[in-house]
């Protein structure tokens, strides 16, 4: 029996929101083999279609249709059945549960009525070992890093038979070598399936897709063949303007050594070391990018400079003070600013209003109040601002932060902390998740932070973000620093060598 998805269309779809036109009479249709990529600008719709998609929404207006025949999905489960399935960009994982616990779910959402936990762990094993995406089956999803939380989601979809796949962000957690490997295979998959491609890196667009659509607040702007048209035409296209992300090109301010990590060791939740004798400075005005592997200590060092995990053993020098295995809230009290990796659990607070979340840090302080009295329209004033500073796409500043798209919610975590005018930036991953135009604009605010005299470490997987901000790069290996090169002397091939634990002489 064949059962391929040979086309499938969304025809007028239309869904609001209160106070929000999501989908604006929307069309799609992607043929059999085929690799749509789907852009636009944070909150332009692209998630929200995707899950009309998936029977997560039900539109208002206009229908769907699977080898020209009309269907519609009551719920995710319908969507399964008909041969869909869907990595989202915010992962669907239980934390305490394994993965082979988690793959099991998504069985038992599927519908699936009769499986045992043994023919799923192997077929995961199977999953994992054909399309080179190697995880472990019996680790528990917090223990995992972010890049192999992803693995998981890849690995889970395609063990539940999808014949269409729609992947949201797929990329943003993994590393260059681990994309390119990505793109290969979805290309070899293509050959059984079509896929529905979403991303905000286009040289991956360009990669994988044939057929590109842009969004922009909720319609569709254009649609057209992805090789008649350059990187860049497509970004002018998604916002408007020529995108140009900004460089540092200015010689680093050689201050004072700010922060300073001597000699620490630092375990991970599998309680094995996570940092094994880690050393590493930054200096007043300059920027440090720390170039790695997921999971080879940046969330852990990211998490002891912020006094979110113990110091078995070394200094974290601060300033001249030791701040190792102090609190958060003395922390932040010395002048740190950090934008986390995990943005939902660790940046905001889902549930709190965007304004709630601007001032979370600085809700007691002088700033926003007065002999214990909150000073509401001192707050509303921050809110408003930084929103249209930061071009927050949102209906309003009492919006729970939460229903935001992904890369929304990582403008409200970068606007309070660049608000908060920290004297050293801790900044994991920053621009992951955000629309070209976006990227230019946080780009340019790093390098006016380091331009005023603050260090910053910057943590990213993104090696071209890293080497066209960093005045140095540190390479990280298994908790050890490999290696600390200035940036004339980084070039992508000797990242990329130190990064997979190859010393020089």
């Amino acid at each position: 029996m064949d059962n391929r998805i040979r086309s499938l269309s969304m025809e007028h779809i239309t869904k609001r929101f209160p106070g929000v036109l999501a989908s604006d009479d929307i069309s799609i249709n992607v043929g059999e083999g085929e690799v749509l990529a789907l852009v636009g600008e944070n909150g332009a719709g692209k998630t929200t279609l995707m899950n009309i998609l998936m029977g997560l929404y039900q539109p208002d207006e206009g229908r769907i249709l699977i080898n020209g025949e009309v269907v519609k999905f009551r719920g995710p489960e319908d969507a399964f059945r008909a041969g869909l399935g869907m990595v989202h960009q915010t992962y669907m994982l239980v934390p305490n549960m394994t993965v082979t616990e988690n793959v099991a779910l998504g069985y038992r959402n599927a519908g699936k009525k009769r499986f045992d936990m043994k023919a799923i762990r192997s077929h995961i094993e199977e999953v994992s070992e054909r399309y080179g995406l190697k995880v472990n089956p019996d680790a528990y999803i917090w223990q995992l890093s972010v890049g192999e939380q992803q693995k998981v989601e890849l690995v889970k979809t395609l063990c539940l038979g999808a014949r269409f796949l729609i992947l949201d962000e797929p990329t943003s957690a993994l590393t260059p070598q681990e994309v390119d490997e990505l793109i290969v295979l979805l290309h070899r998959m293509t050959k059984e399936l079509s896929i529905i491609f979403i991303s905000h890196k286009l040289q991956e667009v360009k990669a994988l897709s044939n057929k590109v659509t842009i969004l922009r607040h909720g319609k569709v702007v254009f649609s057209g063949n992805t090789d008649d048209y350059s990187s860049q035409e497509i970004a002018a296209k998604m916002t408007g303007h020529e995108i140009v992300l900004p460089k540092n090109a200015g010689e680093a301010k050689s201050g004072e050594t700010v922060l300073s990590i001597e000699n620490a060791v630092v375990m991970s939740d599998r309680k094995i070391p996570a940092l094994n004798g880690l050393n590493l400075e930054v200096r007043a005005g300059e920027i440090v990018g720390l170039a790695g592997v997921s999971g080879n200590g940046q969330r852990e060092l990211a998490e002891v400079i912020n006094g979110l995990r113990k110091v078995e053993s070394g200094r974290i020098v601060f300033f001249g003070n030791d701040i190792a295995n102090l609190s958060p809230r003395a922390i932040i009290d010395a002048g740190m600013g950090y934008i986390p990796e995990e943005r939902n659990t660790e940046g905001i607070v889902p549930p709190f209003s965007i304004k709630e979340n601007f001032v979370l840090k600085d809700i007691s302080s002088d700033l926003f109040s007065s002999k214990g009295f909150v000073n509401g329209k001192k707050i509303d004033n921050t809110a408003e601002r930084l929103v249209k500073r930061f071009d927050v796409r949102c209906p309003g500043i009492e919006t729970a932060a939460g229903s935001l798209s992904g890369g929304n919610i990582q403008k409200v975590i970068l606007a309070r902390e660049i608000e908060r005018k920290p004297k050293f930036l801790v900044a994991v991953y920053p621009t992951r998740g955000l629309d070209m135009g976006a990227v230019e604009f946080i780009h340019s605010e790093l390098l006016k932070i380091r331009e005023s005299g603050i260090g910053i470490l910057l943590i990213s997987e993104e090696l071209d973000e890293i080497m066209n901000l960093s005045d140095r790069i540190a390479v990280i290996y298994k908790g050890v620093i490999q290696k600390v090169l200035k940036k004339s002397e980084a070039t992508r091939e000797r990242l990329g060598i130190l990064m997979a634990g190859v010393k020089e002489e």
